[in-house]
């Protein structure tokens, strides 16, 4: 079990990614929440960004995902995200991705709908 946390949270990005052509054509905000699991011992001792993972980068990358490719499911936007921040930082051991459509097209009274993902480096 990791300790030590990075969390990017409520990031909105304004994406295309749906089953129905009126979200594909219209697009839709989306939340994101990652929580990037990474020792912080080293940075917290040097003070140095070299030793922790860059938060303007990290969130850089989630939004390309989010805002790029249309997908049709926020599972494979949370996958997408998941596996390009575990490839970008090597000091990053796992992940956690939430990913929330505030305003999905189904009728009824709710806040949202949304996924989460765990992802654990693999070797």
């Amino acid at each position: 079990m990791w300790h030590d946390k990075i969390k990017l949270k409520n990031m909105r990005f304004y994406g295309y990614h749906g089953l129905f052509a009126e979200e594909k054509k219209l697009g839709q905000i989306f939340i994101v929440n990652a929580t990037l699991y990474t020792s912080l011992r080293q940075a917290g001792l040097s003070d140095q960004m070299e030793d922790s993972v860059h938060y303007g980068e990290a969130f850089d990358i989630v939004r390309e995902v989010v805002e790029g490719e249309p997908k049709h499911l926020i599972e494979a936007v949370g996958e997408e995200v998941a596996q390009s921040l575990l490839q970008a930082f090597s000091s990053i051991v796992a992940c956690r991705i939430e990913i929330e459509k505030p305003s999905p097209p189904i009728e009824g009274h709710y806040d949202g709908v949304a996924i989460e993902i765990f992802r654990e480096r693999v070797e």
